[in-house]
């Protein structure tokens, strides 16, 4: 290679951006079944940190602790159901990605849904009530003489 090649292939490789160095959220384990059932769990966590996130998308440090912690899990013998119920215990309903349909999760099922029919029964009471008003009457031209002086466009005689 020519040294022009070199310098292109060097700047090429320092204008890659820094997080295509960064962590990988599949694991590096041996065993495909074992690597195939955390790559699931990781899908069903939600990284704690990112909110917005499953542990298997984030390269947060939590979510690479919690990727590491459930390979150590599976590598225990435990069960998917018992991995997700460790996560839950440790970290409430919120660690869920889908968290379940209960009491203390109600708000966070319905909320959506409450916030749009809310949103669209304001609107259609605001639209309604637009359409009820009339426009007012004409302006006489004594009224007309008084906006056009207090606008300072008109003419300076004094208001009766």
């Amino acid at each position: 290679m020519s040294v022009a090649a070199l310098v292109l292939v060097a700047l090429w490789v320092g204008a890659m951006p820094a997080s295509a160095f960064g962590a990988q959220a599949l694991p590096t384990m041996e065993d495909p079944i074992a690597a195939t059932r955390a790559v699931r769990l990781s899908d069903q966590l939600r990284c704690l940190v990112c909110q917005n996130q499953t542990i298997a998308e984030s390269n947060a440090e939590l979510a690479l602790d919690l990727r590491q912690k459930i390979r150590e899990q599976i590598a225990a013998g435990k069960t998917d159901d018992e991995i997700i119920a460790y996560m839950v215990d440790r970290y409430g309903d919120f660690v869920l990605y889908r968290p379940p349909l209960k009491a203390t999760t109600l708000l966070l099922w319905a909320g959506p849904g409450l916030l749009f029919f809310g949103g669209l029964a304001v609107l259609v009471r605001v639209l309604r009530s637009r359409r009820g008003l009339e426009p007012g009457a004409p302006l006489s031209p004594e009224d007309r003489e008084r906006a056009a002086r207090l606008l300072g466009a008109g003419p300076t005689k004094e208001a009766p």
